[in-house]
């Protein structure tokens, strides 16, 4: 393992980065669950994995199928698969293009929150990682009180550009993640009301940049703002 030159203290918690690639969403939900697994043990230190999937609708905890409106024989056509996944949230859309990151890390728990882990706080700190770094590409994204994820304003209003959708389980060790469209085709969006949200719209990087964005510097730039917000040493997995 080599260590990222990313203005990371060596004294800090040490958190490993897997860039795994074009990844089939179960290969990579089952290679999730065992990695929380062994956190959970204490078994491995915390762990981001960062890849692409291949064309796929997932529903959350709170998904409504009826929310996704492409037809079977559509969804046949274009190699689209479904899946009913154990994250929170509705509905979305994951294919290449898009950075999918899933923390496998371990939170603090308190007393005063009767030694749970902090569900909104850790969320909060996702949404700033992701914040980060869109500014570093001239992108302003905030979060929308009562909402998930982070958003940019456009001419058209506002609309999303990046899903979120986490899981924290009892030993407070996180579970999938969030959903950075990049070079996205958005079309596919148009299969579905994205996270069940219908007065809002969606949006990438490259489309409010007018050009293809380089996904390497875009997972740079965040592996350095995670390893920022959550105060770890980030280090490349072999």
């Amino acid at each position: 393992m080599s260590p990222l030159q990313n203005e990371m203290s060596p004294v800090r918690p040490i958190c490993e980065v897997a860039q795994l690639g074009l990844m089939p969403y179960q290969q990579a939900w089952d290679l999730q669950n065992e990695l929380v697994a062994a956190r959970s043990r204490d078994e491995i230190p915390d762990q981001l994995l960062l890849l692409e999937h291949p064309h796929i609708y997932t529903l959350g905890t709170s998904g409504d199928v009826a929310n996704l409106l492409m037809p079977p024989d559509e969804r046949d056509r274009l190699g689209i698969r479904v899946l009913h996944v154990d994250r929170g949230g509705d509905i979305t859309y994951h294919g290449p293009g898009q950075l999918v990151g899933y923390p496998i890390i371990k939170l603090p728990r308190s007393p005063e929150n009767n030694l749970r882990a902090d569900f909104i706080g850790y969320v909060r700190k996702l949404e700033k990682v992701i914040i980060n770094t869109l500014a570093d590409f001239g992108i302003t994204g905030k979060p929308i009180a009562g909402l998930t994820g982070v958003w940019v304003e456009t001419p058209t209003g506002s609309e999303k550009i990046c899903a979120m959708g986490v899981k924290i389980n009892v030993k407070a060790v996180t579970k999938h993640g969030f959903a950075l469209n990049v070079n996205t085709d958005m079309r596919y969006f148009e299969g579905i009301i994205p996270c069940g949200i219908d007065d809002k719209g969606v949006t990438s990087m490259a489309q409010l940049r007018g050009e293809p964005v380089n996904m390497d510097a875009v997972m740079a730039r965040l592996i350095v703002h995670f390893g920022a917000v959550f105060g770890l040493g980030m280090i490349y997995r072999d």
